[in-house]
């Protein structure tokens, strides 16, 4: 059993249209039990804008029509805070571009793209130029958006900080020190600081692991004698108190499948081995999604953090995912609802893959319920559909989920695929 301890399991999920088409340079994050997929590239830039729902394995595309809404975007970042997404950089260089704050915000509830300076106005100020390959995380209230490259002048080690509530941007030229020009690098956050790996400090690939403070504002090298190799167009998340580090490349054209965890308590890295009969991925430019309570920072913006009303009514209802690494707890009070992933043949089904609380019957390749009376029962709560959305993503299974990515796989759907570690 031992032998099994912190191997994975790669498990593909074939889409169906509609769908995004398959894409690399993307941008990705999850807010509220969906995964939102915006830009990047096939045999072009691409301008669309994808909501993907986990559970019920189904794709819906948003509204990118209106003034307010980005151009062809790729190698641009997405976070989300307090129901609204702010997409930042990746536009095509242009002499229009270089005028422009290249920053964009939609409203997740109202579906809409928002002007960010309407309303209280913004900090007077210097603004950040257009880049691509930058790095964004949040802090508190504020996005901290790193590196990059800029046209003409190449990689950029500016650090800036862009403010929620008063919607100004400050350049923190105070910091000393730090990782210096980077851009194609992976940053996430844990507790009150930002780790920062590898990446292209022009045109040498880096293989360093730098801490920063927002305490303090201060930076860290990391120093570590094994670990990943210099990595470019990979992806990192938080998994409880460790760093995963996926995929990437060496260089541009030599994607590779390694998965690595660094322990953020005792700075050690450890080479994830797959489980028996897993197949292996290789990946460059992709987008990684962390799903699951062990995926989540303990920040207060977090969404496993919010009271979320008229949840009791089914927290005791539910049951984890079914996998191959976690099994589920036989020590369960009936009756409840178990969610397990699993597949059909759909070529022996309609091709209407859409999936409701009200339809007991289940098509395609999904994640969902076995018993859906559970959930349809009628509640006294217009809110119902949303409360049970947020209890059914507080109780989904820890997962790595896997976006688009280079090579393409040569369909005209993205590629989807789940890690689970065991």
């Amino acid at each position: 059993m031992n032998q099994g301890r912190g191997a994975c399991l790669w498990t593909s999920v074939p889409q169906h249209y509609p769908a995004p088409c398959d894409r690399y340079k993307h941008a990705s994050c999850a807010y509220r039990g969906h995964v939102y997929v915006l830009g990047g590239r096939e045999k072009c830039s691409l301008r669309d804008f994808w909501k993907y729902n986990v559970v019920c394995d189904k794709w819906a595309m948003l509204p990118y029509d209106s003034e307010e809404a980005p151009e062809e975007l790729e190698e641009h970042t997405m976070v989300a805070y307090q129901g609204f997404m702010y997409v930042f950089g990746g536009m095509q260089d242009s002499s229009y571009t270089n005028s422009k704050t290249p920053l964009w915000v939609f409203d997740t509830v109202k579906e809409c793209w928002i002007n960010w300076k309407t309303g209280s106005e913004p900090l007077q100020g210097v603004t950040p130029a257009n880049r691509k390959g930058h790095s964004a995380v949040i802090f508190g209230s504020s996005m901290y958006v790193y590196g990059g490259y800029i046209d003409i002048r190449g990689s950029t080690k500016e650090f800036w900080k862009f403010d929620f509530d008063s919607r100004g941007w400050s350049l923190l030229s105070s910091v000393q020190g730090g990782p210096g020009p980077r851009h194609g690098h992976s940053a996430m956050t844990y507790q009150d600081s930002m780790y920062l790996y590898g990446g292209l400090q022009g045109l040498r690939e880096q293989k360093d692991l730098w801490s920063w403070s927002s305490a303090s504002q201060t930076w860290s090298c990391i120093k570590f004698h094994s670990g990943p190799p210099r990595l470019v167009g990979h992806s990192a998340v938080l998994l409880k108190d460790s760093m995963l580090i996926f995929g990437g490349g060496e260089t541009q054209s030599s994607p590779q499948s390694s998965l690595w965890r660094f322990n953020l308590e005792k700075q050690t890295w450890k080479k994830l081995a797959l489980l028996p009969g897993s197949p292996s991925l290789c990946r460059i430019h992709h987008c990684s999604i962390g799903l699951g309570k062990s995926f989540q920072p303990t920040v207060p913006n977090s969404v496993y953090l919010r009271e979320i009303p008229n949840s009791h009514i089914i927290n005791n209802r539910l049951r984890p995912f079914k996998n191959k690494c976690q099994p589920s707890r036989p020590n369960l009070h009936e009756p409840c609802i178990e969610l397990k992933t699993f597949h059909m043949d759909i070529k022996k089904h309609s091709p209407d893959f859409s999936i409701t609380l009200k339809d007991t019957k289940v098509k395609g390749s999904c994640l969902t319920f076995e018993n859906q009376e559970a959930i349809s029962e009628k509640r006294n709560s217009v809110d119902l559909a949303e409360d049970t959305e947020d209890a059914m993503f507080l109780h989904m299974p820890d997962l790595l989920l896997v976006l688009g990515g280079k090579p393409l796989q040569g369909q005209h759907v993205i590629s989807v695929w789940h890690m689970t570690v065991a």
